[in-house]
């Protein structure tokens, strides 16, 4: 005999499939449906089944109880008491005998006929009770895995520190639970060791890092006039000491910026933020005729100062870095209800928007190679990624139609500023002559995308 069980799963794949063929949306199939739609199926076979034995039961007693109960032939046409009887012949007896047959089959067959309905009825109700009640409790039995599953989407990689704890008693599901809390401690250990190793390697680095330093300055102080290739040699060590410095620090701001963004909170503006790094770079700015310009929303953000600061400068330097001679750079901060936006866009050469998506992960590059300080040390817009994942925020970038690319950072509002957002204010910064900054559907769009907010 098959399996009763993928009997049923299979006429519970049937109904997808036709809703896929008709272009019908069904619910989706979870394992509560799944569960409740067992318990109705088994429930209907085995109350076919026992409405199968009671009427085969019931048919062979109405027969003998129609046979041997009161009255017998006399209740189906023979004479009542009280009246004389008289001799019957025997066609007449013959003729009553085949109408009490007949009577007989009659009443038997009513009678089944009412068992069956009834039991139909019943059998209905019974299968809409069922199909409630395994409902009910099949949403009781998996409560223990929805709160695990709530528990878990609140655990990030950013914060591996939450645990489960399921509670009752030591069941699958508690064992399930615990099985997974021992893997989270595992993760966490193992993230928290690799985070300190990066801090502590690029700490201890700086030390010899330094002496190289010392050692190749002291040696191209010495008097006299050094060999060209020496002056030559001095001048490349001394650019790939920079070179590793830069990656260091940077290795040191993606550690804190996953370790330690919660020190150090305050509530902040955004947009002042961006002004004070926008002035830094302001010789970068002049030295390639860049026109700038900011626009501020008033936007509240509650962090750490210095990592968003950093955050700010990583995503004007890119800016600058990757725009062409003449070019143009945006800055816009908009705040909305829960959330505020920072976006830094940039015009320059036409980008691949599948390549753009992968310029946040470490030492990604649009261009091949992954040296030089020339293009920077591939780290910078992946400091911008780890510092507003910290903030319980996101980075989104987007390759421009017209060329160049789109960075918007969002974070959550600060508490103590809620309320309605302040109107922008404009402040353009060293422009390189009267033509004014293009302007893009993408970018207004944006813009009342985060007023909406």
């Amino acid at each position: 005999m098959d399996n009763p069980v993928p009997a049923a799963l299979r006429l519970l794949r049937a109904p997808r499939r036709l809703g896929q063929r008709w272009g019908l949306r069904l619910p989706r199939r979870t394992v509560r449906l799944r569960l409740t739609a067992l318990y109705g199926l088994l429930f209907l076979a085995s109350g076919a089944l026992l409405l199968v034995i009671l009427n085969v039961a019931a048919h062979g007693w109405s027969s003998e109880n129609t046979r041997s109960g009161p009255g017998g032939l006399a209740a189906f046409g023979l004479p009542p008491r009280g009246v004389p009887p008289t001799p019957p012949s025997v066609k007449e007896l013959q003729q009553w005998q085949k109408a009490a047959q007949e009577r007989f089959a009659a009443a038997r067959a009513a009678q089944l006929n009412w068992l069956m309905e009834e039991s139909a009825f019943a059998l209905a109700g019974m299968a809409l009770l069922s199909v409630g009640a395994g409902w009910v409790m099949a949403g009781r039995a998996l409560r223990p895995l929805r709160e695990m599953t709530a528990a878990a989407q609140a655990i990030s990689a950013d914060d591996l520190s939450g645990r489960l704890a399921v509670p009752g008693p030591s069941d699958e599901m508690k064992d399930l639970g615990d099985t997974i809390d021992s893997l989270l401690a595992r993760l966490e250990a193992a993230f928290d060791a690799q985070r300190r190793f990066v801090a502590n390697a690029s700490h201890e680095l700086r030390t010899p890092l330094a002496m190289m330093r010392t050692s190749v300055e002291v040696a191209a102080a010495k008097p006299g006039q050094a060999p060209p290739q020496v002056t030559e040699l001095v001048s490349k060590v001394t650019e790939g000491l920079d070179q590793a410095d830069r990656l260091l620090e940077n290795f040191l701001t993606l550690a804190r910026a996953q370790y330690g963004a919660k020190e150090s909170q305050e509530t902040i503006s955004l947009g002042a933020v961006a002004a004070r790094m926008l002035g830094g770079h302001s010789g970068e700015i002049a030295a390639k005729a860049i026109r700038a310009q900011q626009e501020d929303g008033g936007a509240q953000v509650t962090g750490n100062a210095t990592l968003l600061a950093r955050m700010a400068g990583n995503l004007i330097s890119n800016a600058i870095r990757h725009n062409d001679r003449g070019g143009w750079l945006r800055i816009q901060t908009r705040a909305g209800q829960a959330t505020v936006h920072l976006t830094v866009e940039n015009g320059g050469g036409m980008l691949d928007p599948a390549s753009v998506k992968q310029l946040a992960q470490p030492f990604r590059r649009l261009a091949g190679d992954r040296t030089g300080s020339a293009h920077g040390t591939g780290l910078g817009l992946s400091i911008v990624a780890a510092i507003a994942a910290a903030h319980n925020g996101s980075l989104q970038l987007h390759a421009r139609p017209q060329g160049g690319l789109r960075a918007v950072v969002e974070l959550p509002r600060a508490l103590a500023a809620s309320g309605p957002a302040a109107e922008p204010q404009a402040t353009v910064t060293a422009p390189a002559g009267p033509a004014a900054l293009p302007t893009s559907a993408s970018s207004a769009s944006a813009a009342q995308a985060g007023a909406r907010e």
